[in-house]
């Protein structure tokens, strides 16, 4: 992958999104369309900005008993998405029947641990242990129910990238030091995210919220 930003389009209406899409092509390496967007817009949606003609990240954090699981991956094959994402405590066979069940060519990435939690919000769900021994049990587990990657914050995709080399390593919560960090938690630089080993560097609101978000991704592909 020559840019490996993917813009969340974290915006209400599809079309202000398909603009934007449109409007930042040429500097973002592919569209990533989370829950909140599918829920509105559904498999239309998702076609409409397929229509722009980048690659398109489903980021629908599935998370039910596998047969469940299994049946939405294969219920999505329509929409051709590049990336899908699960949850990896989900377990081991919802993972590979979410895998299994997956079109071909699409990378099956498991979410590890949302990048606005923190320790006290693991411990507060009865989870012991720091965020980065977290993500590390979560993405041995993925590695070996057979998934591509996992999803993880910045902090932690070094040491993943050490232990899974070939793993499919995308990271969220992304911010320049100029950005306001909003409601995200553990955050680092595009930049630091590639040189520790990320395959994807999702990046949302300084894009889309941005004054000029033409210039706001230029900035930060300028970066990498």
């Amino acid at each position: 992958m020559t840019n490996p930003v993917f813009l969340a389009l974290d915006l209400p209406r599809l079309d202000d999104a398909v603009a934007m899409a449109r409007r930042v092509k040429g500097h973002v390496g592919g569209l990533k369309l989370g829950l909140e967007f599918f829920c509105a817009h559904g498999h239309h949606g998702v076609h409409e900005i397929a229509r722009v003609g980048m690659p398109i990240f489903l980021d629908l954090k599935l998370h039910d008993i596998p047969n469940t699981v299994a049946g939405a991956m294969q219920a999505i094959h329509v929409l051709e998405p590049a990336i899908v994402t699960v949850h990896a405590s989900g377990g081991r066979a919802m993972m590979e029947d979410a895998k299994a069940a997956a079109a071909e060519g699409c990378k099956v990435v498991a979410v590890t641990m949302l990048t606005s939690l923190d320790e006290r919000d693991l411990a507060r769900t009865g989870v012991a242990g720091s965020a980065h021994d977290q993500v590390m049990r979560l993405a041995e587990l993925a590695e070996a129910a057979g998934l591509d990657g996992i999803v993880c914050s910045g902090r932690e995709v070094k040491a993943v990238h050490a232990q899974w080399k070939n793993g499919y390593l995308v990271v969220p919560g992304l911010r320049l030091p100029s950005d306001a960090v909003g409601d995200q938690k553990r955050v680092v630089t595009p930049r630091q995210a590639r040189d520790d080993g990320a395959s994807v560097l999702v990046v949302g609101r300084p894009i889309s919220r941005a004054d000029d978000p033409v210039a706001a991704a230029r900035a930060i592909e300028a970066t990498l």
